[in-house]
């Protein structure tokens, strides 16, 4: 009896170490990578000795154009569109309440500074207009920069009138307020880039949570609204038409 006990305690112990090796093996080969991870270290981002990830907040017309204004921008990492700026719990964009239609932008300190992208915010739309951009007039068009803690603000007001000393004969309208909860748009609302199915097939029809973190994705979402630099249109021209003459599957880094 003792031997084929033995021989059964054995048995279970192989067992459960083929078990452990068989699932340590699947662990090794399913491990993803997640995008955003991948970027920033193409970049020399590691995330063990980096600063944490910095983000600002501006609202300036329609979030559809607004998102691909900053995302050519080297230092960029991430651009997600949403709300921001009222009261109302859990807007959407058929009921915003108070809220204005905003684009929340991650970004690598070390890279680009606030600074900075206060003075893409100012050259990118038309800051005295009350309530609205162009053709699109209503409260959520409204221009905010949304700040976080009393640098921000400061930066923030110092820039607000330097523009407004470029002209006294109409007032700069842009709202400057402490950021509360930036609420994250619809899917279906993220990205100006899903209007150009081919240019996601390049990317490799990433799911919708690693597209939203994808620098790659934000780059190519200023580039299909035509808002990078010309150089770096060109560039990306040059690479998508490499890919199509020898048959690369997947876009990867630009």
């Amino acid at each position: 009896m003792a031997i084929i006990c033995s021989n059964i305690s054995l048995s279970r112990v192989l067992t459960t170490l083929v078990l452990m090796t068989i699932l340590a093996a699947e662990k090794q080969v399913c491990i993803r990578i997640p995008d955003q991870i991948t970027e920033t270290t193409r970049l020399g981002i590691h995330p063990t000795t980096s600063p944490p990830l910095k983000s600002a907040v501006f609202a300036l017309g329609s979030f559809w154009r607004s998102e691909a204004v900053f995302g050519c921008l080297n230092g960029v990492l991430q651009i997600t569109v949403g709300y921001a700026g009222g009261s109302k719990t859990n807007p959407e964009y058929r009921s915003l309440g108070d809220h204005a239609e905003s684009v929340q932008v991650v970004y690598d300190e070390r890279l680009i500074s606030f600074r900075q992208l206060l003075e893409v915010f100012w050259s990118s739309h038309d800051c005295r207009q009350v309530f609205g951009q162009g053709p699109d007039v209503g409260n959520q068009y409204r221009s905010i920069i949304f700040t976080n803690g009393t640098e921000e603000s400061r930066l923030a007001s110092v820039s607000k009138g330097r523009e407004q000393t470029k002209s006294r004969s109409s007032i700069v309208t842009t709202q400057i307020q402490p950021l509360g909860t930036f609420y994250p748009a619809e899917p279906e609302h993220q990205f100006e880039l899903k209007r150009r199915p081919f240019l996601l097939q390049l990317m490799g029809n990433l799911p919708e949570e690693e597209l939203e973190r994808s620098h790659l994705a934000a780059k190519l979402n200023s580039y299909a609204a035509e808002l990078c630099p010309p150089n770096i249109q060109k560039k990306i021209d040059v690479k998508i038409n490499e890919i199509i003459k020898k048959g690369w599957p997947i876009l990867s880094d630009l």
